[in-house]
């Protein structure tokens, strides 16, 4: 089943980085002790990693969700009733199936159930609004459909129509109060709903119930042939689909396994950060299958939840971003817990400061690195020494088999001293087979196997890298790219509005928040709440403003008639409208409090609380 390893074999640099020295690796004298240099990686598809920990540990628990566990037998299994449930609607070799779920056990055997029959899995973020989503679903041409039962109407009131749609639901796992309030809120959403004849909705639960355990998986005609679709606005800006391959999972999960050290059936996951994010998806679902671990799921950050998870199941390993972090330091200050077993957290998404991560590490007792990736890496590049070792302010070293440049911002091409500022440039077996039918777009991206990032940073002698700026104007905000090329067209059709430009302001918890320089003729014929009402019904919530900054007349420019974007970052003397960042933004505080957001559409329907 596992056929034999294979190593990175570095493609043909002849004409890349012609002045880089491909022996000059310093970073390879700063790995722990436990990291190899250099790694064989399993032969295996997508759906191998959980087939391989199944038949080696089949017992273990996979998952915690509330009071629900399921071993990795049962995910396996789930997984191959799954596969046979798509074959049976339709799904063929190479065919896109769409995934709109929170995090739930069921995420893993839906994706592992898409990779069995063979085909492409789509995530599709419960962040986005309806007409993200029809135009993700019209774009990858989805065939069939899986998403939560809260989530239909974005489905089903697209204009795109996949052939088939099954549902699932996490009410049947909420305690006993919470329940009853899920069951009403769907009510309210959906009514009576779905019909139970209904051609082409279908509960997900009674699908994989009726499948087929000893489905036989079908095989794509190689470990190079897409996997996973997931939308990003990319290095460049505008909206795209990162294609990541088989081999491109199966490497960067493996990268991460043999970072921390190997171990095997011994570590416990807090699951937190969301599948639908390429973040929460490696960290947490591919590289924790491989290494036969617990993941401790639950599907919306709630700091006291988390807590709480933390003194129940002891987890091991939490990858985090800094809000969660920020936001769990507020807790603990005034009710410490007892951490028995957190060994390290690695934060990702927006920079880490020192003062959150030591206080957190005073908590907990736990070793707090920083990593640096993006979805087009699958998404891990590099990340921080888990032995003592870590530099502070760093994105800390590449994975194994990863190579990371900087060169000229102008040129692309001359490899930069230790020091100097410059792209930041990678290439290993976890970077992106390139974006979803758009040649164009990947080849600006990657050029002669490299992948070029947009961010600028550095790198000293030892081979620890920083990141400094963005080349783009890029915000980020709590792990999520918010790209002002999406949002600016979309605000400046909101009333009153003669132009608007979007702008990241530095924030300690979540890194960015969106700020939107708002031009109008006149301050008192513009109305806030319609703005932020406007905001609310057309874009995903990440992507709303938390500040708005209204400018009477034309927004600063230079000779050429381009905005001057650095000089609305830092000018604050026109009016400055601040939504309270003192305390964690609901909206932002992390990737995870995001997972659940059911409120996309501008349906005029109360969304369920789903907080405890």
């Amino acid at each position: 089943m596992t056929g034999p390893a294979w190593q990175y074999r570095e493609p043909d640099m002849s004409k890349s980085l012609q002045t880089f020295d491909t022996s000059d690796r310093p970073w390879l004298d700063h790995y722990p002790d436990v990291v190899p240099k250099t790694l064989d990686y399993p032969e295996l598809y997508a759906w191998g990693l959980l087939e391989r920990t199944a038949s080696r540990h089949p017992d273990r628990i996979a998952c915690h969700y509330y009071k629900q566990t399921v071993t990795y037998r049962e995910l396996s299994e789930n997984a191959h009733r799954t596969a046979s449930a798509l074959v049976k609607f339709g799904v063929k070799p190479g065919d896109r199936v769409g995934v709109l779920l929170p995090n739930l056990p069921e995420y893993l055997s839906v994706l592992n159930g898409i990779w069995l029959a063979g085909g492409i899995a789509v995530a599709m973020s419960p962040l986005m609004v309806a007409e993200e989503i029809d135009t993700f679903m019209t774009t990858t041409d989805c065939r069939v459909v899986i998403g939560l039962d809260m989530l239909a109407p974005l489905i089903v009131n697209a204009k795109y129509k996949p052939e088939h749609i099954l549902f699932a639901t996490l009410g049947d796992r909420l305690p006993t109060w919470q329940k009853v309030g899920y069951a009403f809120a769907r009510l309210q959403r959906l009514g009576f709903w779905p019909a139970p004849d209904h051609p082409t909705h279908h509960s997900l639960e009674d699908q994989v119930a009726a499948g087929d355990a000893d489905f036989q998986p079908g095989k794509a005609a190689s470990l190079d042939e897409p996997a996973y679709i997931l939308p990003t606005g990319g290095t460049t800006g505008a909206p795209k689909a990162v294609t990541l391959s088989h081999r491109n999972l199966i490497a960067n999960a493996w990268q991460i396994y043999n970072w921390g050290g190997a171990y095997e059936a011994r570590e416990k996951i807090l699951t937190v950060l969301p599948f639908f994010h390429s973040y929460g998806l490696t960290s947490c679902a591919m590289s924790g299958v491989a290494m036969a671990a617990t993941l401790v799921i639950h599907h919306r950050f709630v700091p006291r939840i988390v807590l709480r998870l933390i003194e129940e199941h002891q987890p091991s390993i939490f990858p985090a971003v800094p809000a969660m972090l920020a936001a769990l330091n507020d807790v603990l200050r005034d009710k410490p817990i007892q951490f028995k077993a957190l060994r390290y957290v690695v934060s990702g998404g927006a920079p880490l400061s020192d003062e959150i991560s030591n206080e957190f590490a005073r908590y907990s007792g736990a070793t707090l690195v920083e990593g640096y990736g993006m979805s087009e890496a699958s998404p891990v590049i590099c990340t921080g020494p888990l032995d003592g070792t870590n530099r502070a302010g760093t994105i800390g070293l590449p994975l194994p088999d990863t190579e990371v440049r900087i060169v000229d911002a102008e040129d692309g091409q001359t490899v930069l001293p230790p020091g100097e500022i410059g792209e930041l440039v990678a290439r290993g077996p976890q970077v992106m087979l390139g974006y979803w039918q758009n040649d164009t777009a990947t080849s600006e991206v990657i050029r002669d196997g490299w992948l070029y990032t947009g961010d600028m940073g550095t790198c000293d002698e030892d081979g620890f890298f920083r990141v400094v700026d963005r080349k783009k104007d890029l915000v980020i905000t709590s792990g999520f790219n918010v790209y002002p090329a999406d949002v600016e067209p979309v605000l400046k059709e909101a009333p009153g509005v003669e132009d608007v430009v979007i702008v990241g302001e530095p924030d300690a918890r979540v890194g960015e928040v969106v700020k939107a320089v708002v031009s109008v003729r006149s301050a008192d014929n513009f109305d806030l709440a319609a703005f932020d009402a406007f905001a609310a019904e057309h874009l995903a919530k990440y992507k709303r403003p938390k500040i708005v900054e209204v400018v009477v007349g034309e927004l600063p420019k230079n000779f050429l008639g381009k905005v001057l974007r650095r000089k609305l970052r830092t000018d604050s003397e026109s009016t400055d409208e601040r939504r309270d960042t003192e305390q964690v933004p609901e909206s932002v505080i992390s990737v995870a409090d995001l997972a659940t957001e059911t409120d996309p559409s501008p349906a005029n329907i109360p969304a369920p609380d789903l907080k405890e």
